[in-house]
């Protein structure tokens, strides 16, 4: 399996190089904020094998997770006028979930949506599950995109930054560590993943 995903790392690596290379990671990171995308790696490659255009792979990276983040919003306040009332109202639901908690959490997200969507665009902790339960809750929107902005902006650039900086050690650390480093990414999203789950 590291065998796999290490050709993967020198395709991602080589691929920089193609006319589509913008618009694919763009295009990534659009999709990491709707779906389960560990996309943080490929923003890494793609500033080590050219530094000099870090901060643009950063700009370009905010700007398709914003957009996916809105999308994923967008789908979420969809879902609830869609379905939402029965959902709550499910008995299999009110097992874990009771009309009044929802109402109570809601309230909650209502009033600390700012940092909610911060802390969710920063940290490991999923952004895409802070953007639909946005969404399904209806958080106010104009401070969610700016939260979003904020957020994905300085994770991505805080990547970028290092990556400039500091490329070449990175970039000799990675191929003599690889599957250690592989091994403690997998580690860390799964531990994630059980943690808000």
């Amino acid at each position: 399996m590291f065998n796999a995903i290490r050709r993967s790392y020198d395709w991602m690596g080589a691929s920089i190089h193609s006319p589509y290379a913008d618009y694919i990671l763009c295009g990534l990171f659009y999709l990491e904020a709707i779906f389960f995308l560990p996309t943080d790696p490929v923003l890494i490659v793609y500033c080590l094998e050219r530094r000099d255009k870090a901060l643009t792979y950063a700009t370009l990276a905010t700007i398709g997770s914003v957009f996916g983040g809105i999308s994923s919003y967008a789908f979420g306040a969809f879902l609830w006028d869609l379905i939402g009332e029965s959902i709550i109202h499910n008995k299999w639901v009110n097992i874990v979930l009771t009309p009044s908690t929802f109402e109570y959490l809601k309230t909650q997200f209502h009033l600390h949506d700012w940092w909610a969507i911060l802390i969710a665009g920063f940290t490991p902790v999923p952004y895409k599950a802070a953007t639909l339960a946005g969404g399904f809750c209806k958080i106010r929107f104009v401070p969610f995109v700016l939260a979003s902005i904020i957020a994905r902006g300085a994770r991505f650039y805080l990547l970028a930054i290092i990556c400039k900086v500091f490329g070449q050690q990175i970039k000799d650390s990675v191929n003599k560590y690889f599957n250690i480093i592989l091994l403690i990414t997998f580690i860390i999203i799964a531990f994630t993943i059980w943690l808000f789950t």
